[in-house]
């Protein structure tokens, strides 16, 4: 179906079922701002003001070329852009939807994954992908105060709020400290919840190493994301009150739904 253009010189056209009430103004193709910029303002501008919300399915590359009469690689070139930024996300077969704004992880303040999104007013759950008892490596007795070889707990797992892939996260935790750990079900219970009312213990610091690096095939895979997106990683050992090693863990957030954040105290003299 051709596009019809009103007075106020807004491009009117079908689009995709979401987004259908969305109106554009003309490119101007004679500015020195490129056209694929001026469609991603506009976009952008929808997003900003409520008129796109987080979930909506924004036009097609094919949509907008014939909306705005440029070529499908103008219209891609947009909607890169918009990804790009973290206002948009690619979902494989579905389309491009409005992202949701990221999440912020305070990296000075210790939390589990489900409070923290319950705290949001997501719904969190897990899926464990391996819960297992192995044979501690050099570098996990180091961190953990064990004798080489010694039987720690290894947990993997998935997690999800409202159903979406944002995290993995795998923990060792000493056996010895925390008999019959292995027997329970972390798909429904929190690991630090656990191990605060059952095995009654008192968390005093977390020692953290941040760094970002690009996901792996089967990172990728888990976290629905493409491979080698960009992944926020936080690598930590966690202390008890008796200065005793409890977990050395690492947490691989998607990059494109966290961020990092924390707050220093001034030492500047004035």
């Amino acid at each position: 179906m051709a596009k019809s253009q009103d007075k106020s010189g807004l491009a009117a056209a079908p689009v995709s079922e979401g987004a259908s009430h969305l109106q554009f103004a003309s490119l101007d193709k004679n500015s020195y701002t490129p056209m694929y910029a001026q469609i991603q303002a506009q976009l952008l501008d929808m997003i900003r003001s409520g008129k796109l919300q987080p979930g909506d399915l924004l036009p097609s590359e094919e949509e907008l070329g014939r909306i705005h009469n440029i070529s499908r690689m103008t219209a891609r070139q947009a909607l890169q852009s918009l990804k790009a930024q973290g206002f948009a996300i690619r979902q494989k077969g579905k389309g491009t939807f409005v992202a949701r704004p990221k999440m912020e992880k305070d990296i000075t303040h210790l939390s589990g994954f489900s409070a923290e999104m319950r705290s949001l007013g997501m719904k969190p759950s897990s899926q464990v992908l391996a819960a297992e008892i192995i044979a501690a490596t050099d570098e996990v007795a180091s961190r953990l105060a064990l004798d080489r070889g010694a039987r720690v707990f290894r947990l993997c797992r998935l997690r999800m709020a409202d159903n979406l892939p944002l995290a993995l996260e795998e923990s060792r935790l000493p056996l010895d400290k925390f008999p019959g750990i292995e027997k329970i079900d972390f798909s429904r219970l929190s690991l630090y919840q656990t191990l605060h009312e059952r095995y009654g213990i008192r968390f005093a610091v977390t020692d953290e190493i941040l760094e970002a690096r690009t996901a792996s095939r089967h990172e990728a895979q888990l976290l629905e994301i493409p491979l080698r997106s960009c992944l926020l990683v936080i690598s930590r050992t966690l202390w008890s009150v008796d200065g005793e090693p409890l977990e050395t863990a690492s947490s691989s957030y998607r990059g494109d739904r966290y961020r990092a954040v924390l707050r220093i105290p001034s030492t500047i003299e004035e």
